[in-house]
């Protein structure tokens, strides 16, 4: 994996003491953090986990169609 990509942020004070504590507990370097945190947010967005509950109710084949809406 390359990391020729450079970004620069500015954080809060709270979420900088956070990522500076959770570095050094953890030893775990404070881009790696950050990176490892975006990329969770990607796949979690990308993956859609309303759609775990797709095909999971039983009912007749109208059964999410509103009353008084049928074309």
């Amino acid at each position: 994996m390359s990391m020729s990509n450079t970004i620069t942020i500015r954080l809060p004070e709270e979420l900088e003491d956070w990522l500076t504590e959770e570095s050094r507990v953890t030893g775990i370097p404070k881009g790696r953090i950050v990176r490892e945190q975006l990329e969770r947010l990607r796949t979690q967005r990308a993956r859609q986990p309303f759609l775990d509950l797709a095909g999971s109710v039983e009912g007749s084949p109208d059964l999410s169609r509103k009353k008084g809406f049928e074309a």
